[in-house]
């Protein structure tokens, strides 16, 4: 998905996830490590996401993946979803959902805000 997102929105999101951090720091290891994996098997930030928030992923599902792969993914997310403190993470996904899991995800890595304002196509595939 190509998202339009302001520096505003884009800098409250940074500063929800380095909320989420400074608050949760087990759980942001978990999501940072979770959207590294999900770098590494070339999944969509888009998947990943949805699983989280108990979506249909859709288009975003990954079809040229194994369906070993597949499990073991499932089975990091359901870990991360089983955390105490999951809820605080899904308030912050649904929160700025509007700017896209994608770009969140690219936050989360430390990409700055002012990178990612208006479209960033390439750099969400």
């Amino acid at each position: 998905m190509v998202t339009l997102s302001s520096i505003g929105e884009l800098t409250a999101a940074k500063n929800a996830v380095e909320e989420l951090k400074n608050k949760y720091p087990r759980l942001y290891e978990e999501l940072l490590e979770l959207v590294y994996l999900t770098k590494a098997l070339h999944f969509k930030y888009e998947y990943m996401g949805s699983l989280l928030m108990d979506k249909n992923p859709g288009e975003y599902a990954p079809h040229f993946a194994h369906d070993c792969v597949l499990r073991l993914y499932e089975g990091e997310i359901k870990k991360l979803k089983n955390d105490a403190d999951f809820p605080a993470l899904k308030q912050t996904f649904a929160r700025f959902e509007h700017t896209g899991y994608a770009k969140i995800c690219l936050l989360v890595q430390g990409i700055p805000p002012e990178s990612l304002v208006g479209t960033s196509y390439f750099l969400l595939r």
